[in-house]
């Protein structure tokens, strides 16, 4: 209450105090009070900016996520930081933020507007999510943030050239176009096969969404990797009329384990086939011509190679010709002068039981006769203002690449392979290429496509009516075609670098991304001229035995250098494994063939699978599973009899009768391994 005073204004003063003078020794008084007071004020003001803190703070949190001026970090549930991101396009301007519900949201940086949230959302009591949005409001401003990935070990994003498990990033590269490309011709670009999407050892996951604008990089000496969104510079998109903002959205789940958060992550994300191809795939070689006779195949040799695998006593899933059967590529007739009778010679292989593929690519060179045709009727892809057809440069040549955009041009190419099933009986077609590298920079489609890679969608769906037994070697976002995929071309070499010692890693990472039916390309590489080990035109001997003894072990096995160019020991082998893949191998693989539909989940997969809190399990590279209860540990090194093997705990039988009844993960040092054999344990 206030109290009224005598005296007060306008008052009248009854009693008068007669004023008094200070003496000099009270001034040093007033001085300590006045600094007392000045301190008081400020310890309050501190006080109250710090509670405003407190209370800022608190807005700023969401679960268990932090938000601050730069970035982000998210703990799991013991505390511990699991994922951090750093914001490298602005720095957000706090007081513009605000918390409704479980919706973190700001409207500026420190100096532009933009539209920013982050929402909390718990699908299942296990798995915490958050959303995460950064839209420009300004054109051509790019999106940036980056990933620290210091605290776990990251697997998935894309196949490439030098494949490692888990993902060993070098160097700094500014971000880059996420695309679809031919890592053969190609190599420190992204393969043909790859998703947005990214899984760490310490249950974290993240997806970028597909409308973004994606590019990435990386800087190992900070340990980040670089997610950007952008339009300038880029062969990305706006929507037709929108101007080109850029937005970075995509989500961070958080899980109990590494197993259970990427189970959640296909379930939710990822497209999963609708069949499963034919199972004779799954159970016999497929017999290519490619990699033995290269372009230099007619029909004598196609006849004599068929006549070789009976003669040898090898089943046959089917049998494929590639490239070259045409004069020209772009056509469809068989060239006469190499296959003068194309007709009979199908006849003869089907009636020695073989069924046949013939390999098919989206390019029309502009020697061909159908390039005229393809000009005139406006199936090709397009220069940017869409008046003229763009000549693109592939490995055979120079001419235009169908527009699979175009109901006219997938209606052509369609007629061109029922025409040839029609005329020769042809089971299947082997899709080649389909990486976005083959499009100009700048380029236009019928219908517009925001991100490159969706060519390469459009490209896969021409196998759908050929998916029990066609074979891609590109995807993005294709997982639902439901035929095998297969990792781009093997060099004949030991090594990471698309040799022996990268097929585990690729297979691998091709099915954290949601492709189950992989085809590892072709046993022993391709031996091309210059990238083959050994001293003659074929494989090195020691080398094709560990790629045939690795091959039984996958979803499918192919040949293409057979097993007879070298000796009777080799032939041997190689009779023995196709067994064991038919007996062992493909029932087990059918069955999680089958699991597939369902749920997404890899047939082959990595230790960590059954061993979620093994730091030893999250880096090995040169083991996998199938299913939970096969585990094979190949050979891959030259000279070599043995090798060590990392048994997970458990009750495990090695393939010759040995038992191991472990509670804790067990180093087999040196384990005998023969020339003839692959170790693999099964779960007993």
């Amino acid at each position: 209450m206030y109290q009224v005073v005598p005296g007060g204004a306008g008052g009248t003063i009854t009693d008068v105090i007669p004023k008094q003078k200070h003496s000099k020794d009270t001034r040093p008084l007033v001085g300590a009070g006045v600094i007392g007071l000045v301190l008081v004020i400020a310890a309050v003001t501190a006080w109250c900016y710090y509670i405003a803190s407190l209370r800022k703070a608190e807005l700023l949190k969401t679960q268990l996520l932090d938000l601050n001026k730069d970035g982000y970090i998210i703990r799991n549930q013991g505390g511990s930081i699991v994922f951090r991101m750093d914001f490298r396009s602005g720095t957000l301007d706090l007081d513009s933020c605000s918390k409704e519900g479980e919706i973190l949201s700001c409207g500026r940086t420190t100096d532009r507007k933009l539209n920013f949230f982050i929402e909390t959302v718990r699908p299942k009591d296990t798995v915490q999510c958050y959303r995460v949005r950064w839209e420009e409001l300004v054109p051509d401003i790019p999106v940036e943030h980056a990933m620290t990935y210091k605290f776990a070990h990251w697997y998935g994003g894309a196949v490439s050239a030098i494949q490692h498990w888990p993902i060993s990033i070098s160097g700094q590269q500014a971000p880059k176009p996420f695309v679809t490309s031919d890592i053969y011709s190609n190599r420190n670009e992204f393969g043909g096969i790859l998703e947005s999407y990214w899984l760490s050892s310490n249950a974290t996951a993240i997806k970028i969404n597909n409308s973004v604008p994606f590019h990435l990089g990386w800087n190992n000496t900070e340990k980040t990797m670089y997610f950007q969104a952008r339009y300038n510079d880029s062969p990305f998109k706006p929507n037709p009329g929108e101007a080109p903002c850029a937005e970075l959205s995509y989500r961070v789940c958080v899980g109990l384990d590494v197993t259970s958060i990427h189970k959640y992550m296909v379930r939710r994300y990822f497209n999963k086939p609708n069949k499963v191809p034919a199972k004779a795939m799954f159970r016999h070689p497929i017999w290519s011509t490619w990699a033995l006779h290269k372009t230099d195949i007619d029909q004598e040799k196609l006849l004599t190679y068929a006549a070789n695998i009976r003669k040898y006593n090898f089943n046959c899933s089917h049998l494929e010709l590639d490239d070259r059967y045409t004069s020209r590529y772009g056509e469809f007739e068989f060239d006469t002068t190499k296959f003068p009778n194309a007709s009979a010679m199908f006849q003869k292989l089907k009636s020695d039981g073989f069924l046949m593929s013939l390999w098919i690519h989206p390019f029309v060179n502009y020697d061909s006769e159908n390039f005229h045709t393809c000009v005139e009727r406006g199936l090709f892809v397009r220069e940017p203002t869409g008046r003229l057809p763009a000549l693109v440069r592939w490995w055979n040549g120079i001419g235009g690449i169908l527009d699979f955009t175009n109901p006219e041009a997938r209606d052509w190419f369609s007629s061109q392979l029922r025409s040839l099933r029609s005329r020769y009986g042809v089971s299947s077609f082997k899709f080649d290429a389909g990486e976005t590298n083959y499009l100009p920079w700048k380029f236009s489609t019928r219908t517009p496509i925001r991100d490159p890679s969706f060519f390469t969608r459009r490209y896969t769906e021409m196998a759908i009516p050929y998916n029990d037994r066609a074979e891609l070697r590109s995807g993005y976002q294709s997982q639902n075609i439901s035929c095998f995929f297969r990792p781009i071309d093997r060099d004949s070499v030991w090594g990471y670098e698309l040799g022996l010692k990268s097929l585990i890693p690729t297979v691998l990472t091709i099915s954290i991304l949601g492709y189950q039916f992989i085809l590892p390309d072709m046993i022993g590489g391709n031996a091309y001229l210059n990238r083959t080990d050994g001293n003659r035109a074929l494989p090195d001997r020691e080398l094709y035995i560990r790629w045939l003894e690795l091959s039984a072990f996958m979803p499918s096995m192919q040949f293409s250098i057979p097993p007879w160019e070298y000796d009777n020991e080799v032939v041997e082998i190689a009779r023995k494994y196709t067994a064991l893949h038919q007996s062992i191998v493909a029932p087990r693989v059918l069955e999680l063939a089958g699991e597939v539909l369902d749920t997404g989940d890899p047939i082959i997969r990595p230790l960590w699978w059954i061993a979620t809190g093994d730091e030893t399990a999250y880096k090995i590279d040169s083991q996998f599973l199938i299913g939970d209860d096969l585990m094979v540990a190949p050979v891959l090194e030259p000279g070599k009899q043995e090798r060590d093997i990392y048994l997970p705990a458990g009750r495990w039988r090695s393939y010759k009768g040995e038992r191991f009844d472990i509670k804790e993960p067990l180093h087999l040092t040196d384990y005998p391994v023969d020339l003839d054999e692959i170790a693999y344990f099964v779960w007993v």
